[in-house]
């Protein structure tokens, strides 16, 4: 058996069609192997007829290689990049409510500061609060939360993307009968073959 080192989380993004069952497949291909998927963002890119999706999984490299070659096979499957390693900024995005006490009104309100998050809601018993960042800003910030009684939080998974020009542009000149997606703009960074 091979070693793939100490399990890890990993941050995958995906570039597929979008189509009817795409995200069913891609989650199927790791459920079929055991894998629990910690989080998951889908969205469209620039190219409505392409969606990006986020996964972030725990594995070793060797597991974490064998589904990223599994992911390659998946006929809906654009690209596949692990962006673990590689120079790249996180981001998830976190709803909390928590209880307004009229004695930690201004308590929260100088956390929320503090963390440049934003109440986008107020009750005469409870503020919400919409804060993003990486993991342990949002972990911190419902540390600080907590002593004033969280009633719910929420949070999307997280969403990543490489730093700086990492891939070269695809050129729609010359491509024929092929629909020109907005990808295939030439002043479009990002769309690798």
């Amino acid at each position: 058996m091979q070693n793939g080192g100490e399990p890890r989380q990993h941050t995958i993004a995906v570039l597929v069609e979008n189509r009817f069952g795409v995200l069913s497949r891609v989650a199927g291909l790791f459920s079929a192997r055991g894998y629990n998927i910690e989080s998951l963002s889908v969205g469209e890119t620039l190219d409505p007829s392409v969606s990006r999706m986020t996964i972030v999984v725990h594995g070793d490299e060797f597991v974490i290689e064998q589904v990223m070659k599994q992911l390659h096979k998946l006929i809906d499957v654009i690209k596949v990049s692990d962006l673990t390693d590689d120079d790249h900024v996180e981001r998830e995005l976190m709803l909390i409510r928590v209880n307004a006490e009229p004695q930690h009104r201004a308590e929260i309100m100088r956390t929320a500061d503090i963390f440049r998050a934003k109440i986008v809601d107020v009750t005469p018993s409870s503020f919400t609060i919409e804060a993003t960042g990486d993991e342990g800003k949002l972990e911190a910030l419902a540390e600080l939360l907590r002593p004033m009684g969280i009633q719910e939080l929420v949070r999307t998974g997280k969403v990543a993307i490489a730093r700086g020009p990492k891939t070269r542009a695809r050129k729609a000149a010359g491509e024929g009968a092929r629909r020109a997606r907005i990808s295939d703009d030439p002043r479009v960074i990002g769309f690798a073959d």
